[in-house]
Order: C-alpha cells, then structure tokens, then sequence
C-alpha cells in the first residue's frame, strides 16, 4: 500500500512540474536596457621601432569614408594625415587596403599612397586572400599599427588577424571610425578585453605614439 502511495505521489508530482510553464531564461536582449557599460579602457604610451613596424591604413576610400555613409571617418582625416606623414618621415613600411569594388586611385587624396607603397583588396580581414602576410613577413615586421575604417570591420578583424599571426597591433582610437559611437565603443573595449587579442594589442591615441 505504501508502495502504490509513494509511486502515486511520484506521478502527481511529475505531471504537476511538467504542466508548468518553463521559466525563459534571460539573455543579453531581455537584459539590454538594464545594461551598463564599463568604464572606458585606458589609452597606452606606446614606442615603436620604424624597422619592424608597419602602419596599416585600411579603407580609407570614397566608398566607404564620406559624409553620408561614415561622416566621423572623415573626422579622422587629420589624426590619419599626420600618422601618415609621421611614418613615412620613419622610412616605415606602408600598406593600403581597399574595399571590394573600389581601386587604388579612390583612396582619399589625405592619405593616398605614393611611391611603391603597397595595397591589398579584401573584406573585414584583410589577411585573408590577400598576401598581406607575406608583405609584412618578407619585411621583418613584428608590429602593425592599425588604423581606418570601419572599426568593426577592416580595425577589428585586420587588428585580431595580426595578432592571431604572432604580430603585435597598435591601434589608435582617433585614427579608427564607425557609423555611431556605439560601434566604436565596443570595438576598443573588445581591443582592450578580449582573449589573446587584447594581450596582444595596444589601445593609444596618435599623441602616445613615440617613433
């Protein structure tokens, strides 16, 4: 008898658990607005060594850098410009990269190649199907410093594929743009957080760079 109860109060109690509702699990959507970001990563002195460095000016066309589709690109004119001037004055390598569909000669006039400088063509990494690797190989470089637009795309991807090929990335936050603040917001807190990549980048500003 006791059996025939205690198998009873098993069943009920069963049948009770699986008629109620399943509890949703909260996710990163349901929590969104109760969201907060943390405080802002801090910016680093960086020296580099002109042999082994080389700037990376990624994306810095018409097609992508203009003031209807990523005005605050162009606000990084400026702070790119002087990158720019401040490498070659170094005798450091250059490489430029495009966006599928545009050409060598869309790059803007601020920051267009000259001489031999080289350029790669890909998507966000543009490591990938280009010989990028090997430019940077057959010249002894061990840094890259990283800068351009989108930060989300050719920043963030060509920053990680650099370091995840035992490169080191420098990436200045007032040389990098996005559509909006969020974007760029996220991108230099991934820079700064993420694993492997973050102990493998540094986040500076052009002012914290010493050649």
């Amino acid at each position: 008898m006791r059996l025939r109860s205690g198998l009873f109060a098993f069943f009920t109690l069963a049948a009770v658990a699986l008629a109620a509702p399943a509890v949703a699990q909260q996710t990163i959507i349901d929590e969104w607005p109760d969201t907060k970001a943390p405080p802002a990563p801090a910016l680093k002195e960086v020296t580099v060594d002109p042999k082994t460095t080389a700037l990376l000016l990624a994306d810095f066309v018409k097609q992508t850098c203009n003031a209807q589709r990523r005005p605050r690109c162009l606000a990084t004119l400026p702070a790119a410009k002087q990158l720019l001037s401040d490498a070659r004055a170094k005798n450091m390598l250059v490489v430029h990269s495009l966006v599928a569909g545009s050409a060598i000669g869309d790059t803007l006039p601020e920051v267009a190649p000259t001489g031999d400088e080289p350029f790669v063509q890909s998507g966000p990494d543009k490591f990938i199907n280009t010989d990028l690797e090997k430019i940077l190989r057959d010249h002894g470089i061990k840094t890259v410093i990283v800068a351009g637009t989108a930060a989300h795309g050719a920043v963030l991807h060509t920053a990680a594929g650099a370091v995840f090929r035992g490169f080191t990335a420098i990436v200045p936050v007032d040389t990098m743009s996005a559509e909006n603040l969020y974007v760029e917001q996220y991108v230099a807190y991934d820079l700064a957080s993420a694993p492997v990549l973050s102990a493998g980048t540094t986040l500076t500003r052009l002012s914290m760079i010493k050649f």
